[in-house]
C-alpha cells in the first residue's frame, strides 16, 4: 500500500526554505513588537536561553513542539541572553532557561529550568485556558489536526496526503515531517521513513517529534531483520533463561514484529536480572522504545512503572 504520493517519490521539504510560523527569534529592539504587541491578541511565551546552556538545548525543542501543536493559540519568541543583556537585566533573568508568558503586554506566568514535555504541555494548556483568545487556527494547523485524526483512525493514506500538503506550504514543519515518517513506518515502508529522516536538517533534529520518530525508525530497522527469528530466540531462551543477549535479541525481534508490550517486558526482565548488563544497553533500548511510542502511550506509562519498581526497590 502506498500511503503517500510525493510526486517524484522523494521526501518533501526536509531542507527547503521557510520557517515555523508560530516560532520566532527576537532581540531587545524587537521585543515590543514581537512580544508586547502580539500578546494583545494571543499569549506569547518567551524562552530566554544561551548557546552554552545544556538544559536550554533540551527545553527549547520541547517548547517549539508544544507550541506547534497548539493550533495557533499561543506564540513562542526566543531570546539569546548573551546577545541581549539589557533585556535580560530588565526582566531579572538570573538563571536559564527561564520562560515567561505574556498576555496584554504583561507577564502572567513563568518557570525556570528544563521541564519534561508532559509538564510543558500542561503549563501551556493552562496558559491557553486562562489567557487564550478566540484565535482561528491556520489552514496548516487545521491540516495537521486532521492528519493526526486520520492517523489515529487508521487512515494512513489520508494522513500522509495531509502531511504532504503541509510540507508543501511549510517545508520545515516538524510535526508534518515526523508524521510523514510515521505514516511510512505504519505502512511497513521503513526505507521511505529512513529517507525522510536522513534529509531532515541537523538544526531540526532536537525537536521532540523528530527525535521520537528517529528512534522509531532505528527500532523498526533493527527489528525488521530480526522479526522472523522470534520462535528460535524463544526456544534458546527457554533452554537458558540467564542468556541476557538472547533475551535482548528477542526484545528487538518482538518490537520489530509489532509486539511492543512483550519487547518492553523482556527488557525490564534483563534490567531486573542485571541492571548494568552491556553497559546499561537494555535500559537504553527501553528508553528508546518509550520515546518512539510517546510519553502518554499506555505502554510507555506501564513500562515506566515496571522500570521504576525495579530501580527503586
Amino acid at each position: 500500500m502506498e500511503p503517500i504520493n510525493l510526486g517524484d517519490g522523494s521526501p518533501t521539504g526536509a531542507n527547503g526554505a521557510g520557517a515555523a510560523p508560530l516560532v520566532k527569534e527576537s532581540d531587545t529592539a524587537g521585543f515590543m513588537a514581537d512580544v508586547m504587541e502580539v500578546s494583545k491578541d494571543v499569549p506569547v511565551i518567551v524562552d530566554f536561553w544561551a548557546t552554552w546552556c545544556g538544559p536550554c538545548k533540551t527545553l527549547t525543542p520541547i517548547l517549539e513542539s508544544v507550541v506547534a501543536k497548539a493550533n495557533g493559540a499561543v506564540r513562542l519568541v526566543k531570546i539569546d541572553v548573551d546577545k541581549n543583556p539589557d533585556l535580560s537585566g530588565q526582566l531579572r533573568i538570573q538563571s536559564i532557561p527561564t520562560v515567561y508568558a505574556f498576555k496584554n503586554g504583561q507577564p502572567v506566568d513563568a518557570f525556570q529550568g528544563a521541564l519534561p514535555e508532559s509538564e510543558v504541555q500542561a503549563w501551556v494548556g493552562k496558559l491557553i485556558a486562562e489567557h487564550g483568545g478566540g484565535v482561528e487556527p491556520s489552514p496548516v494547523e487545521l491540516a495537521l489536526a486532521a492528519a493526526e485524526e486520520a492517523f489515529e483512525a487508521g487512515d494512513i493514506g489520508g494522513a500522509g496526503a495531509l502531511y504532504a500538503q503541509v510540507l508543501n506550504q511549510d517545508a520545515l514543519n516538524t510535526p508534518a515531517l515526523a508524521g510523514m515518517a510515521r505514516c511510512y513506518l505504519k505502512a511497513d515502508k521503513i526505507d521511505k521513513a529512513r529517507e525522510i529522516i536522513d534529509q531532515i536538517a541537523e538544526d531540526l533534529r532536537g525537536d521532540a517529534d523528530i527525535h521520537a520518530v528517529i528512534s522509531a525508525v532505528e527500532l523498526a530497522e533493527a527489528g525488521s531483520s530480526a522479526a522472523g527469528e522470534t520462535d528460535s530466540l524463544r526456544a534458546r531462551l527457554a533452554e537458558d533463561p540467564a542468556d541476557l543477549q538472547t533475551r535482548f535479541d528477542l526484545a528487538v525481534a518482538l518490537y520489530g514484529g509489532g509486539d511492543a508490550e512483550a519487547a518492553i517486558d523482556e527488557l525490564v526482565e534483563i534490567i531486573r536480572r542485571n541492571r548494568e548488563w552491556n553497559e546499561g544497553g537494555a535500559r537504553q533500548q527501553l528508553l528508546k522504545i518509550f520515546e518512539a511510542l510517546g510519553p502518554m502511550d499506555p505502554l510507555t506509562i506501564a513500562g515506566r512503572r515496571k522500570l521504576s519498581s525495579i530501580l527503586f526497590s
